[in-house]
């Protein structure tokens, strides 16, 4: 009974209230999901988008709770789910012409990622993506047509 505890064991970490909206955060932690750690946080560090290293601040909450709470090894998780909710939206005006105002959205998210033991030590396979889109087909160009011998 104890290994079908250990491989349901799955670690979370939570950030609420992140500054950012849930779309920009979720096309972060698609390059994540099913990855290791070491690779996952090699992937963040590459991130131009600035909610990486709030997801990345998430990632390593998640494999400190691991080592002090479960002694497992950071190195050997796997990010076995991340996903990003909507938070609370805070509305604010502005001024605009003629005494009229238009609304400002300001979102906010909370990112939720879940690390799990690697199986037998190897790798997880990376789930795959829904349907990736079709490569586009060149033309089939005509074939030079040979001069005709005179």
């Amino acid at each position: 009974m104890a290994t079908a505890e250990q491989e349901r064991r799955e670690v979370r970490a939570e950030a609420k209230w992140v500054r950012s909206s849930a779309r920009k955060a979720r096309l972060v932690v698609d390059h994540i999901r099913g990855r290791t750690v070491p690779e996952a946080r090699t992937v963040l560090a590459f991130s131009q988008r600035a909610v990486a290293r709030e997801v990345e601040k998430v990632l390593r909450s998640a494999v400190a709770n691991a080592e002090a709470n479960h002694g497992m090894v950071g190195d050997d998780l796997v990010v076995a789910s991340v996903y990003v909710d909507e938070g609370p939206t805070i509305k604010r005006w502005r001024a605009r012409a003629r005494g009229r105002v238009s609304r400002i959205h300001k979102r906010t998210c909370h990112i939720t990622l879940k690390l799990a033991p690697a199986e037998n030590g190897a790798v997880a396979a990376r789930p795959a993506q829904a349907e990736e889109a079709p490569k586009r087909r060149r033309r089939a160009q005509a074939a030079p047509t040979a001069a005709p011998a005179a």
